[in-house]
């Protein structure tokens, strides 16, 4: 397709108008960069913020703490609030470090959402609460890469000034596309922003979406998926029912890992990933060693541990196009794997998340009777 004819026009402006959708925003714009999510990061950064400018960031896992390192490489100064990797950004540590800048040097509250590295869903909302109870005029940065189209996320209800998101998770394509949602503020805030940017000028963009087109060559292929999957999200299986099978997979796996007799990472119910979930293997066994003999003996690869987490845990990711088929025969092989690699565990997994699904798939012809 030629990206400067009347045909890309209308594909441009109908996936931006569905990403809104996604995004659950009416007032935001919506720019979609050719780059993995950490073009997102960046972009968040650089159109908003000046040199010298202070971010408050939570230290929630391995990709906080790769934000946090691109922060500081961009001449911002960057203070990390500390978790234990097993808990979300904590809305009280927040608003009470902003309660102590009477000065309002803090520009921005940077938050992932979903940790892919540790399966824990920080609550967005409550940071927000958090920020205005503080009375702060920091804007608010949130990072769905690993949680958007699979968890529910509403960027003009939480008041969230620029949303970060990938295709490669929740939007169901290859890696290659990323997103900003921008509010008002985060544009007007844009205008006096002095680090530098060309690439990610959020100007430029938003004037050429106006008419569907790009500033320069877009990935069209992927654009051409990103029309399929707001399709499926959006017309054929609906937000809410996606969030609810999500939420339904998440349970049934936490219920398989709890009957292996293993621990789950996330400890706060509140805060468990609909995403993914990470689990820790028992002291005296390598979570790597594990990941390989399922890969080998049964052609199925699971998440590593990241940063601190290296060895200790492996990651089980169950969003996107997925079904309760599809999580049954992952389980199955993590199952088998674990007893291949003489993890003690019980055998029982497979079959708690299986009677776990059986009981939700009778459940609606129980309301239709």
């Amino acid at each position: 397709m030629d990206h400067r004819g009347p045909e890309f026009a209308d594909l441009g402006k109908g996936v931006l108008s569905g990403m809104k959708r996604i995004f659950k925003s009416t007032k935001g714009e919506v720019v979609i960069y050719p780059a993995s999510g950490t073009g997102a990061w960046e972009a968040a950064l650089v159109n908003s913020l000046s040199p010298g400018d202070r971010v408050l960031m939570a230290e929630t896992g391995h990709f906080a703490t790769l934000w946090q390192k691109m922060a500081a490489k961009l001449g911002l100064e960057v203070e990390f609030l500390p978790t234990d990797w097993r808990h979300g950004a904590d809305p009280d540590a927040i608003e009470k470090r902003l309660r102590a800048d009477p000065g309002k040097r803090v520009k921005a509250v940077c938050v992932v959402h979903n940790e892919t590295s540790t399966g824990v869903t920080s609550r967005i909302g409550d940071v927000r609460r958090a920020i205005d109870a503080a009375g702060h005029p920091a804007l608010y940065m949130v990072d769905t890469i690993s949680s958007l189209a699979s968890i529910d996320y509403r960027h003009d209800e939480w008041d969230v000034d620029v949303t970060v998101a990938g295709s490669q998770k929740g939007l169901m394509l290859p890696p290659g596309l990323s997103f900003n949602c921008i509010s008002p503020k985060a544009l007007a805030a844009s205008r006096s922003a002095r680090l530098p940017r060309s690439y990610w000028a959020w100007d430029e963009m938003i004037a050429n979406g106006k008419t569907g087109y790009f500033p320069y060559t877009p990935a069209t292929n992927l654009l051409y998926g990103l029309r399929e999957s707001l399709t499926m999200l959006l017309d054929e299986e609906g937000l809410d029912a996606v969030f609810a099978r999500h939420q339904r997979h998440a349970e049934a796996t936490r219920r398989a890992v709890r009957a292996w007799g293993l621990e789950v990472l996330a400890l706060d119910p509140r805060e468990y990933s609909a995403s993914l979930t990470a689990v820790l293997v028992p002291a005296g066994h390598d979570a790597d060693h594990v990941r390989k003999i399922i890969l080998e003996a049964f052609d199925m690869s699971l998440g590593t541990g990241l940063g601190k987490l290296a060895s200790k845990v492996f990651r089980i990711g169950h969003l996107g196009d997925f079904n309760d088929l599809a999580l049954m025969g992952t389980l199955a092989g993590v199952e088998m794997g674990l007893t291949l690699a003489r993890v003690p565990v019980k055998r029982e997994g497979v079959r708690a998340a299986m009677e776990y699904l059986s009981d939700c798939a009778k459940a609606p012809a129980r309301r239709a009777a």
